[in-house]
């Protein structure tokens, strides 16, 4: 493995991610479940699936239509929207807890939200990219997995941080607002295609 090319792939997708959809996704994960780590292992387990498939096959992205894609991602973050209103809404007794939520099912719902918003990104397709250019698949799946992982774990942190200084329920409506506008990018990328 080429140590040069991994630390390319890293700094190309580092930057490129920061200020993502999935980044958010992860906070608001964080925030909705409180379990940072199951989140961070759903999203390094999303962005390792998603990196294996930009490595291995990144010309496969260009067959699915741009406008599909995006109308999944929208759908995805409008119902994920929809859920954080209904939740804050319910009576004490009725509210689901984060202690209610499996560490499982916390790991596989983060996995759905981050890789299916990831998919066709402009880290997966940069990865794609780099993969073909150097020809250091280790290399570039390595570089651009660390990256990611590292935005992951940032985003858990936050979301845990964000948790000491805006309640719940604030935390929640933000979030759900937060979604609904990444569904209405989603969509408006979906109709321009």
């Amino acid at each position: 493995m080429d140590p040069v090319t991994a630390l390319t792939a890293f700094l190309a997708v580092f930057p490129a991610e920061l200020p993502d959809k999935t980044m958010f996704a992860g906070i608001v994960l964080t925030a909705r479940f409180k379990r940072p780590f199951a989140v961070w292992v759903g999203a390094t387990a999303a962005f390792a699936v998603q990196m294996a498939i930009a490595v291995a096959a990144g010309q496969v992205l260009s067959l699915l239509p741009d406008r599909l894609v995006a109308g999944i991602v929208a759908v995805l973050f409008a119902v994920g929207a929809i859920v954080l209103l209904r939740g804050g809404d319910e009576d004490d007794e009725a509210t689901e807890t984060s202690e209610q939520f499996s560490t499982w099912r916390v790991i596989g719902t983060t996995f759905g939200v981050i890789f299916l918003a990831e998919w066709g990104d402009l880290t997966q397709l940069a990865t794609a990219s780099l993969a073909a250019t150097t020809g250091q698949l280790l290399a570039v799946y390595v570089g651009a997995l660390a990256a990611l992982s590292t935005v992951a774990a940032l985003a858990t942190v936050v979301g845990r941080g964000l948790l000491r200084v805006v309640p719940e329920r604030v935390l929640r409506r933000i979030a759900a607002a937060i979604f609904g506008l990444l569904a209405v990018i989603a969509l408006v990328e979906a109709i321009r295609g």
